[in-house]
């Protein structure tokens, strides 16, 4: 009986309790594995129990210091804890030890971004961007940090792309019409993109701010 596999399905279906009793179950089959840890840890990292889940993941590790599924849970733990920096340096570890997909690449860019460090994040956006190219989240991040850089030519491809795949998307309409006030003289497109991001999101205070600003401006 693979009690992992009853714990996730029972994760899955959050029935927690269930999903506890089978993890506690695999690791009391198997402590020297580390799945069970990493898996009791995911649990209490969704039940919002953090202190504990912290300490299944480092027993995990402890267990198998190559255990990716460990430091990137971790590692998302401490992003959630506004702790960027430790983030950063697990997610790498968990790239390092295998961890698939672009999802650690993008949390690995957001880590240094929400400390401010750009250019570090820059090249593990990209990646990100490269391995999962029909996400929009992931493409309109990247748009938005290549603004950031004032790397304007690449930034607009990518906020166009956003916007044709998903028209109703704010931000990006929003990025698109900052984008051209600060970097073109194309102020029609300029005014177009930020009255679709408040029109969009009514909610949108800023886009109709930087429309009014920028219409007046040159008016």
């Amino acid at each position: 009986m693979d009690y992992n596999e009853i714990g996730i399905k029972a994760f899955q279906e959050k029935r927690y309790e269930d999903a506890a009793k089978a993890f506690t179950e695999a690791i009391e089959n198997n402590p020297d594995e580390a799945i069970g840890y990493v898996n009791f840890g995911n649990l209490l990292a969704a039940m919002n129990d953090i202190e504990r889940a912290e300490r299944f993941f480092q027993k995990a590790i402890a267990v198998d210091e190559k255990t990716a599924t460990a430091f990137y849970g971790l590692a998302n733990l401490y992003y959630n804890s506004e702790r960027y920096i430790e983030a950063a340096k697990l997610y790498q570890k968990s790239i390092d030890f295998g961890i698939q997909g672009a999802d650690a690449y993008f949390m690995l860019a957001k880590s240094f971004e929400r400390d401010e460090k750009h250019k570090l994040a820059l090249p593990y956006m990209q990646r990100a961007a490269e391995l999962a190219q029909n996400d929009l989240q992931i493409r309109l991040s990247y748009g938005i940090l290549l603004c950031a850089l004032e790397m304007f030519d690449k930034a607009k491809d990518e906020l166009q792309f956003v916007v044709e795949n998903d028209e109703n998307n704010a931000d990006a309409h929003y990025n698109l019409g900052v984008l051209y006030a600060v970097s073109t003289e194309n102020i029609e497109a300029a005014l177009y993109h930020l009255k679709k991001a408040y029109t969009i999101a009514p909610e949108f205070d800023q886009a109709k701010y930087i429309y009014d600003m920028v219409r007046q401006r040159y008016n």
